[in-house]
């Protein structure tokens, strides 16, 4: 049967088509080899030396760029200051927008942003995400001799606690003096979770505001083993595997209007430690960037590293992540609005 001069003509543009494709896929991938071949990327750390931020970011820095054509190299840069605020605020206004730059940051600011804070100045929408290696409960402690076991126990007297800043280390007091009517006291000015640990070993604070689980598991499995810090609560949309007896932050309000309240407060714990980039990197940079985290995930190297330093991994892919922020900012304004008022500054 003879074949129709249009079908011979349709099936020869369909191949050269895909050639084409092919070839500018394979250039694509060059370009991107080419450009981070003997490169240096800075990964910006919002918070101080050996807190869990620190810890989650360096993890990745020693196995990132193994799965970035070109292998460039990765290195940490502490820049602590306003609950990773001034880090954030570097990235978004004054950070090369080329793909050169990392970043983490506190999961709540989205949230901050949603709530109006004149803290932000940057729009957390606009980072590109590129994945999360743990989405993990946080949690709210109190130090082994304060005498405080339970969240009821911080009902009775004045319990203070370090906070960074206008971060979940002391939004989530704050929250709960309001709602449930207990009485943190809100010890501000520490620069990273690492120095509220010192503080409470010296007996400045008795608790802390904010620390995730997979992070105490990682920097500090002997205060868990040795019975040093109390959990009075977790912060999550689920209650953790093995924190089966610890109260989720959501559960505990006696009416429906104050647990949506505490629900969206608990919501950017699915953030965890993020790592983003600058706004306006090229398409192809972004996904050469987050098809090596999803490499990184799965590299065996980079899993017996986090095992070994005691880092459970529980990744977010930097697709999901950019949707998760951008629910977040969206909030309806009467409830952001509400939560605002509750955990502002005072």
């Amino acid at each position: 049967m003879r074949r129709s001069p249009f079908a011979t003509q349709a099936a020869l543009a369909g191949a050269i088509v895909a050639v084409l494709s092919s070839v500018g896929a394979a250039r694509a991938q060059q370009s991107i080899e080419e450009f981070y071949k003997g490169k240096t990327i800075s990964f910006i750390i919002g918070y101080s030396p050996g807190g869990g931020y620190d810890v989650f970011a360096r993890l990745v820095a020693r196995h990132l760029g193994n799965h970035i054509p070109g292998k460039p190299n990765i290195v940490p840069r502490n820049m602590p200051g306003a609950s990773s605020r001034a880090a954030a605020a570097y990235v978004y206004n004054v950070a090369p927008k080329d793909g050169t730059v990392l970043a983490t940051g506190d999961q709540s600011l989205s949230l901050a942003q949603a709530m109006g804070d004149p803290g932000i100045k940057f729009d957390t929408t606009k980072f590109i995400y590129i994945g999360n290696p743990s989405a993990e409960n946080n949690t709210t402690v109190a130090w082994h001799t304060s005498g405080v076991k339970t969240i009821d126990d911080v009902k009775k007297a004045e319990f203070p606690v370090g906070a960074t800043g206008g971060s979940t280390s002391s939004q989530y007091p704050r929250a709960m003096n309001t709602v449930l009517g207990t009485k943190f006291k809100i010890v501000l000015g520490y620069p990273g979770g690492n120095d509220i640990n010192l503080a409470m070993e010296r007996g400045e604070v008795s608790g802390r505001g904010s620390n995730s689980w997979a992070s105490w598991k990682a920097t500090k499995p002997e205060w868990i083993k040795d019975g040093k810090i109390n959990i009075l609560v977790q912060i999550g949309l689920s209650k953790a595997s093995d924190l089966p007896n610890v109260p989720l932050l959501m559960d505990l309000p006696a009416n429906a209007e104050d647990k949506t309240l505490l629900k969206l407060l608990s919501a950017p714990v699915t953030v965890g430690r993020p790592i983003f980039t600058t706004p306006e990197v090229p398409a192809e940079r972004v996904q050469a960037l987050r098809t090596a985290f999803d490499a990184m995930i799965k590299d065996p190297a980079f899993l017996e590293e986090a095992k070994k330093a005691h880092l459970d991994i529980n990744p977010v892919a930097g697709e999901q992540m950019q949707k998760i922020v951008a629910d977040i900012v969206a909030t309806p304004k009467t409830i952001a609005e509400r939560l605002a008022k509750i955990i502002e500054e005072k």
